[in-house]
Protein backbone atom coordinates (compact mmCIF):
# COMPACT_ATOMS: atom_id res chain seq x y z
CA UNK A 1 0.00 0.00 0.00
CA UNK A 2 1.33 3.22 -0.99
CA UNK A 3 2.20 5.97 1.77
CA UNK A 4 -0.85 8.13 0.43
CA UNK A 5 -3.29 5.27 0.55
CA UNK A 6 -1.99 4.81 4.04
CA UNK A 7 -2.81 8.05 5.16
CA UNK A 8 -6.54 7.88 3.33
CA UNK A 9 -6.90 4.52 5.52
CA UNK A 10 -5.80 6.57 8.54
CA UNK A 11 -8.20 9.32 7.75
CA UNK A 12 -11.11 7.11 7.04
CA UNK A 13 -10.85 5.22 10.32
CA UNK A 14 -10.29 7.93 12.53
CA UNK A 15 -13.67 9.78 11.40
CA UNK A 16 -15.23 7.08 11.42
CA UNK A 17 -14.40 6.53 15.61
CA UNK A 18 -14.93 9.74 15.86
CA UNK A 19 -18.96 9.41 14.56
CA UNK A 20 -18.97 6.33 17.18
CA UNK A 21 -18.50 8.14 19.83
CA UNK A 22 -21.54 9.52 20.91
CA UNK A 23 -23.23 5.97 20.64
CA UNK A 24 -21.05 4.66 23.39
CA UNK A 25 -23.34 5.70 26.06
CA UNK A 26 -24.94 2.80 24.87
CA UNK A 27 -22.49 0.20 25.87
CA UNK A 28 -23.21 1.68 29.41
CA UNK A 29 -27.07 1.10 29.62
CA UNK A 30 -28.67 -1.88 31.60
CA UNK A 31 -28.79 -5.18 29.61
CA UNK A 32 -32.78 -5.25 29.34
CA UNK A 33 -33.33 -1.96 28.23
CA UNK A 34 -33.54 -3.07 24.48
CA UNK A 35 -35.51 -6.37 25.55
CA UNK A 36 -38.14 -7.08 23.35
CA UNK A 37 -41.81 -6.61 25.71
CA UNK A 38 -43.49 -9.67 26.42
CA UNK A 39 -46.35 -9.02 24.18
CA UNK A 40 -43.40 -8.72 21.50
CA UNK A 41 -44.11 -8.79 17.70
CA UNK A 42 -44.98 -11.98 17.35
CA UNK A 43 -47.54 -12.01 13.94
CA UNK A 44 -48.38 -15.62 14.91
CA UNK A 45 -49.98 -14.61 18.54
CA UNK A 46 -52.76 -11.76 17.59
CA UNK A 47 -54.54 -10.56 20.08
CA UNK A 48 -57.15 -8.34 18.69
CA UNK A 49 -59.84 -9.58 16.26
CA UNK A 50 -58.15 -7.32 13.17
CA UNK A 51 -55.06 -9.54 13.63
CA UNK A 52 -56.59 -12.86 14.49
CA UNK A 53 -58.58 -12.51 11.21
CA UNK A 54 -55.69 -11.73 9.36
CA UNK A 55 -53.72 -15.00 11.10
CA UNK A 56 -56.50 -16.96 9.95
CA UNK A 57 -56.75 -16.24 6.62
CA UNK A 58 -53.00 -16.56 6.21
CA UNK A 59 -52.95 -19.74 7.52
CA UNK A 60 -55.84 -21.11 5.38
CA UNK A 61 -53.36 -20.04 2.70
CA UNK A 62 -50.31 -21.57 4.01
CA UNK A 63 -52.44 -24.81 4.45
CA UNK A 64 -53.51 -24.90 0.58
CA UNK A 65 -50.72 -23.85 -0.89
CA UNK A 66 -48.39 -26.62 1.71
CA UNK A 67 -51.21 -29.42 0.25
CA UNK A 68 -50.20 -28.37 -3.28
CA UNK A 69 -46.40 -28.45 -2.96
CA UNK A 70 -46.60 -31.59 -1.29
CA UNK A 71 -48.31 -32.79 -4.13
CA UNK A 72 -46.39 -31.66 -7.16
CA UNK A 73 -43.19 -32.84 -5.17
CA UNK A 74 -44.74 -35.85 -4.43
CA UNK A 75 -45.58 -36.56 -8.16
CA UNK A 76 -42.15 -35.39 -9.57
CA UNK A 77 -40.33 -37.84 -6.67
CA UNK A 78 -42.36 -40.48 -7.95
CA UNK A 79 -41.68 -39.91 -11.40
CA UNK A 80 -37.39 -39.30 -10.42
CA UNK A 81 -37.72 -42.82 -8.93
CA UNK A 82 -39.73 -44.74 -11.23
CA UNK A 83 -39.18 -43.53 -14.53
CA UNK A 84 -35.10 -43.21 -13.33
CA UNK A 85 -32.59 -44.66 -16.09
CA UNK A 86 -31.48 -48.38 -15.15
CA UNK A 87 -28.68 -50.67 -15.72
CA UNK A 88 -29.36 -52.45 -19.03
CA UNK A 89 -32.13 -49.73 -20.48
CA UNK A 90 -31.52 -49.09 -24.32
CA UNK A 91 -31.48 -45.18 -25.30
CA UNK A 92 -34.62 -45.50 -27.54
CA UNK A 93 -37.13 -42.88 -26.85
CA UNK A 94 -40.12 -44.21 -24.26
CA UNK A 95 -43.71 -44.16 -25.75
CA UNK A 96 -45.24 -40.98 -26.03
CA UNK A 97 -48.93 -40.22 -25.13
CA UNK A 98 -50.42 -36.90 -26.91
CA UNK A 99 -53.72 -35.72 -25.00
CA UNK A 100 -55.62 -37.02 -22.22
CA UNK A 101 -59.03 -34.59 -21.46
CA UNK A 102 -59.48 -35.93 -18.08
CA UNK A 103 -55.71 -34.55 -17.20
CA UNK A 104 -56.32 -31.60 -19.18
CA UNK A 105 -60.05 -30.74 -17.22
CA UNK A 106 -58.39 -31.93 -14.15
CA UNK A 107 -55.28 -29.26 -14.17
CA UNK A 108 -57.61 -26.23 -15.31
CA UNK A 109 -60.56 -27.02 -13.29
CA UNK A 110 -59.07 -27.69 -10.14
CA UNK A 111 -56.14 -24.35 -10.31
CA UNK A 112 -59.78 -22.37 -11.10
CA UNK A 113 -61.52 -23.66 -7.96
CA UNK A 114 -59.01 -23.16 -5.47
CA UNK A 115 -58.10 -19.53 -7.17
CA UNK A 116 -62.08 -18.72 -6.24
CA UNK A 117 -61.83 -19.80 -3.18
CA UNK A 118 -58.44 -18.28 -2.26
CA UNK A 119 -60.32 -14.95 -3.34
CA UNK A 120 -63.60 -15.08 -1.94
CA UNK A 121 -62.10 -15.52 1.56
CA UNK A 122 -59.84 -12.55 0.83
CA UNK A 123 -63.02 -10.90 0.09
CA UNK A 124 -64.88 -12.11 3.48
CA UNK A 125 -62.01 -10.91 5.61
CA UNK A 126 -61.22 -7.65 3.59
CA UNK A 127 -65.10 -6.84 3.80
CA UNK A 128 -65.55 -8.00 7.65
CA UNK A 129 -62.77 -5.35 8.47
CA UNK A 130 -63.26 -2.51 6.40
CA UNK A 131 -67.00 -2.30 7.30
CA UNK A 132 -66.37 -2.74 11.50
CA UNK A 133 -69.18 -0.77 12.75
CA UNK A 134 -67.90 2.01 14.86
CA UNK A 135 -69.42 1.97 17.79
CA UNK A 136 -70.78 5.20 19.93
CA UNK A 137 -67.87 5.02 22.51
CA UNK A 138 -64.90 3.72 20.30
CA UNK A 139 -61.93 5.73 20.92
CA UNK A 140 -60.96 8.05 18.01
CA UNK A 141 -57.44 9.10 17.33
CA UNK A 142 -55.86 10.34 14.15
CA UNK A 143 -51.99 9.19 13.51
CA UNK A 144 -49.79 11.23 11.51
CA UNK A 145 -46.67 9.88 9.50
CA UNK A 146 -43.99 11.90 9.48
CA UNK A 147 -39.96 11.49 8.14
CA UNK A 148 -38.95 10.03 10.47
CA UNK A 149 -41.53 9.89 13.58
CA UNK A 150 -45.63 8.99 14.38
CA UNK A 151 -47.79 12.22 15.43
CA UNK A 152 -50.80 10.68 17.26
CA UNK A 153 -53.71 13.40 17.94
CA UNK A 154 -56.67 12.29 20.16
CA UNK A 155 -59.45 14.87 18.81
CA UNK A 156 -61.92 14.08 21.12
CA UNK A 157 -59.26 14.79 24.60
CA UNK A 158 -57.80 17.65 23.08
CA UNK A 159 -54.32 14.99 23.44
CA UNK A 160 -51.73 15.42 21.43
CA UNK A 161 -48.56 13.30 21.68
CA UNK A 162 -45.75 11.28 19.13
CA UNK A 163 -44.42 7.75 19.10
CA UNK A 164 -46.31 5.87 21.81
CA UNK A 165 -49.82 5.39 21.15
CA UNK A 166 -52.44 4.63 24.52
CA UNK A 167 -55.36 2.88 24.33
CA UNK A 168 -57.69 1.23 26.49
CA UNK A 169 -58.10 -2.43 26.71
CA UNK A 170 -61.33 -3.93 25.10
CA UNK A 171 -62.47 -6.82 26.24
CA UNK A 172 -65.73 -9.35 25.42
CA UNK A 173 -67.34 -7.91 28.76
CA UNK A 174 -66.29 -3.99 28.08
CA UNK A 175 -65.46 -3.32 24.15
CA UNK A 176 -63.39 -0.82 23.63
CA UNK A 177 -62.19 -0.37 20.16
CA UNK A 178 -59.97 2.48 18.55
CA UNK A 179 -60.46 3.71 15.29
CA UNK A 180 -57.21 5.20 13.66
CA UNK A 181 -57.40 7.82 11.01
CA UNK A 182 -54.23 7.49 8.94
CA UNK A 183 -52.73 10.43 6.97
CA UNK A 184 -49.09 11.50 6.06
CA UNK A 185 -47.31 14.89 6.63
CA UNK A 186 -44.70 14.04 3.88
CA UNK A 187 -44.43 10.90 1.95
CA UNK A 188 -45.41 7.01 2.11
CA UNK A 189 -45.61 5.45 5.21
CA UNK A 190 -47.51 2.06 6.46
CA UNK A 191 -48.95 1.49 10.15
CA UNK A 192 -48.27 -1.76 11.70
CA UNK A 193 -48.72 -3.44 15.14
CA UNK A 194 -48.18 -7.00 14.15
CA UNK A 195 -50.50 -8.32 17.01
CA UNK A 196 -52.78 -5.68 16.91
CA UNK A 197 -53.64 -5.28 13.30
CA UNK A 198 -52.40 -5.42 9.52
CA UNK A 199 -50.48 -3.30 8.10
CA UNK A 200 -52.05 -0.03 6.14
CA UNK A 201 -50.60 2.62 4.67
CA UNK A 202 -50.71 6.48 5.04
CA UNK A 203 -50.95 7.72 1.58
CA UNK A 204 -50.43 11.86 1.25
CA UNK A 205 -53.51 13.83 0.16
CA UNK A 206 -55.33 10.55 1.04
CA UNK A 207 -57.41 9.56 4.33
CA UNK A 208 -57.09 5.82 5.46
CA UNK A 209 -58.41 4.29 8.48
CA UNK A 210 -57.89 1.02 10.46
CA UNK A 211 -59.05 -0.11 14.05
CA UNK A 212 -57.92 -2.35 16.74
CA UNK A 213 -59.65 -4.07 19.91
CA UNK A 214 -56.94 -5.13 21.96
CA UNK A 215 -57.72 -7.32 25.01
CA UNK A 216 -54.73 -7.92 26.91
CA UNK A 217 -53.09 -5.26 28.63
CA UNK A 218 -49.08 -4.82 27.79
CA UNK A 219 -46.86 -2.54 25.57
CA UNK A 220 -47.10 -3.90 21.58
CA UNK A 221 -44.51 -2.32 19.30
CA UNK A 222 -45.25 -1.66 15.85
CA UNK A 223 -43.31 -0.47 12.63
CA UNK A 224 -43.80 1.81 9.96
CA UNK A 225 -43.90 -0.90 7.13
CA UNK A 226 -43.17 1.63 3.75
CA UNK A 227 -40.01 2.61 3.18
CA UNK A 228 -39.61 6.29 3.81
CA UNK A 229 -36.65 7.61 3.31
CA UNK A 230 -33.51 7.02 5.34
CA UNK A 231 -34.58 6.41 8.63
CA UNK A 232 -37.25 4.03 7.76
CA UNK A 233 -36.01 1.84 10.08
CA UNK A 234 -36.09 3.96 12.96
CA UNK A 235 -39.49 4.83 12.57
CA UNK A 236 -41.13 2.85 15.28
CA UNK A 237 -44.02 2.61 17.15
CA UNK A 238 -45.02 1.42 20.51
CA UNK A 239 -48.82 0.61 21.87
CA UNK A 240 -49.85 1.01 25.49
CA UNK A 241 -52.77 -0.81 26.07
CA UNK A 242 -53.97 -0.06 29.10
CA UNK A 243 -56.90 -0.91 31.70
CA UNK A 244 -59.65 1.86 31.18
CA UNK A 245 -58.62 3.25 34.42
CA UNK A 246 -54.91 3.68 33.33
CA UNK A 247 -55.91 5.00 30.30
CA UNK A 248 -57.94 7.62 31.89
CA UNK A 249 -55.63 8.92 34.01
CA UNK A 250 -52.90 9.18 31.55
CA UNK A 251 -55.29 11.18 29.74
CA UNK A 252 -56.04 13.70 32.67
CA UNK A 253 -52.04 14.09 32.98
CA UNK A 254 -51.77 14.95 29.40
CA UNK A 255 -54.37 17.35 28.94
CA UNK A 256 -52.33 19.29 31.80
CA UNK A 257 -49.76 22.25 30.73
CA UNK A 258 -45.85 21.78 30.77
CA UNK A 259 -44.81 22.77 34.85
CA UNK A 260 -42.84 25.44 35.13
CA UNK A 261 -40.37 24.26 37.73
CA UNK A 262 -38.58 27.30 39.38
CA UNK A 263 -35.01 25.79 38.72
CA UNK A 264 -34.93 25.12 35.27
CA UNK A 265 -35.72 28.51 34.08
CA UNK A 266 -32.54 28.71 32.87
CA UNK A 267 -33.26 25.66 30.10
CA UNK A 268 -36.60 27.51 29.38
CA UNK A 269 -35.12 30.29 28.38
CA UNK A 270 -32.69 28.30 26.04
CA UNK A 271 -35.76 26.68 24.81
CA UNK A 272 -37.59 29.83 23.72
CA UNK A 273 -35.03 31.61 22.04
CA UNK A 274 -33.53 28.91 19.50
CA UNK A 275 -34.60 27.43 17.05
CA UNK A 276 -36.54 24.39 19.17
CA UNK A 277 -40.03 26.10 19.57
CA UNK A 278 -39.98 26.57 15.61
CA UNK A 279 -40.51 23.14 15.52
CA UNK A 280 -41.57 21.79 18.85
CA UNK A 281 -44.73 22.47 21.04
CA UNK A 282 -44.61 22.89 24.85
CA UNK A 283 -48.34 23.88 26.60
CA UNK A 284 -47.50 26.63 28.65
CA UNK A 285 -44.84 28.54 26.76
CA UNK A 286 -44.29 30.61 23.40
CA UNK A 287 -43.95 27.20 21.71
CA UNK A 288 -45.96 26.20 19.00
CA UNK A 289 -44.36 24.46 16.39
CA UNK A 290 -45.98 21.68 14.28
CA UNK A 291 -43.54 20.17 12.63
CA UNK A 292 -41.66 18.06 15.36
CA UNK A 293 -43.44 15.99 18.37
CA UNK A 294 -45.17 17.97 21.22
CA UNK A 295 -42.77 17.90 23.85
CA UNK A 296 -45.31 19.21 26.71
CA UNK A 297 -45.10 15.64 28.68
CA UNK A 298 -42.10 14.50 27.01
CA UNK A 299 -40.67 12.18 29.96
CA UNK A 300 -43.55 10.42 29.98
CA UNK A 301 -42.16 8.90 27.17
CA UNK A 302 -40.28 5.94 27.53
CA UNK A 303 -38.39 6.43 24.15
CA UNK A 304 -36.95 9.50 21.69
CA UNK A 305 -36.53 9.69 18.25
CA UNK A 306 -38.96 7.65 17.35
CA UNK A 307 -38.03 4.64 19.23
CA UNK A 308 -34.31 4.71 18.16
CA UNK A 309 -33.01 5.33 21.66
CA UNK A 310 -34.45 4.55 25.61
CA UNK A 311 -35.28 8.35 27.05
CA UNK A 312 -32.78 8.86 29.52
CA UNK A 313 -30.70 11.77 30.58
CA UNK A 314 -27.49 10.61 28.59
CA UNK A 315 -29.27 9.44 25.69
CA UNK A 316 -31.72 13.01 25.41
CA UNK A 317 -27.83 14.84 26.26
CA UNK A 318 -26.38 12.96 23.38
CA UNK A 319 -29.97 13.91 21.20
CA UNK A 320 -29.83 17.25 21.86
CA UNK A 321 -26.32 17.91 21.28
CA UNK A 322 -26.19 15.77 17.90
CA UNK A 323 -29.29 13.93 16.57
CA UNK A 324 -27.53 13.06 13.38
CA UNK A 325 -24.89 10.69 14.90
CA UNK A 326 -27.65 8.86 16.80
CA UNK A 327 -30.47 8.58 13.32
CA UNK A 328 -28.03 9.81 10.50
CA UNK A 329 -30.26 11.73 7.86
CA UNK A 330 -32.41 12.90 10.62
CA UNK A 331 -34.25 16.51 9.89
CA UNK A 332 -33.67 17.58 13.47
CA UNK A 333 -31.00 19.96 13.45
CA UNK A 334 -27.84 20.28 16.11
CA UNK A 335 -28.16 23.57 17.99
CA UNK A 336 -24.52 23.88 18.45
CA UNK A 337 -25.01 25.00 21.96
CA UNK A 338 -21.96 24.83 24.12
CA UNK A 339 -22.20 22.44 27.46
CA UNK A 340 -23.80 25.10 30.07
CA UNK A 341 -26.54 25.66 27.52
CA UNK A 342 -27.28 22.13 26.61
CA UNK A 343 -27.37 20.90 30.25
CA UNK A 344 -29.56 23.46 31.45
CA UNK A 345 -31.85 22.91 28.09
CA UNK A 346 -31.63 19.14 28.63
CA UNK A 347 -32.82 20.02 32.63
CA UNK A 348 -35.92 21.74 31.14
CA UNK A 349 -37.03 18.86 29.05
CA UNK A 350 -36.22 16.53 31.74
CA UNK A 351 -38.89 18.49 33.81
CA UNK A 352 -41.71 18.01 30.99
CA UNK A 353 -43.14 15.03 33.25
Amino acid sequence: MTVPSRVAAVRILTRSALRALPLLWLAALPADVFAEPTTGTNIFAPLSTHAEAIQRLAAFVLWISGAIFFIVFGLIVVALVRFRRRPGDDDAEPPQIYGSRQVEVAWTVVPVLIVIVLGMTTARTIFQLQDRPRPEGALEVIAIGRQWWWEFRYPKLGIVTANELHVPVSDTAHPAPTFLTLLSGDVAHSFWVPRLAGKTDLIPNKVNSTWIDPRQPGLYLGQCAEYCGTQHAKMLLRVYVQTREDFNKWAASQREAAVAAAGVTAGRRVFETTACLNCHTVRGTIGNGRYGPDLTHLMSRETIAAGAVPNTPLALRAWLKSPEHLKPGVLMPAMQLDDARLDSLVAYLRSLQ
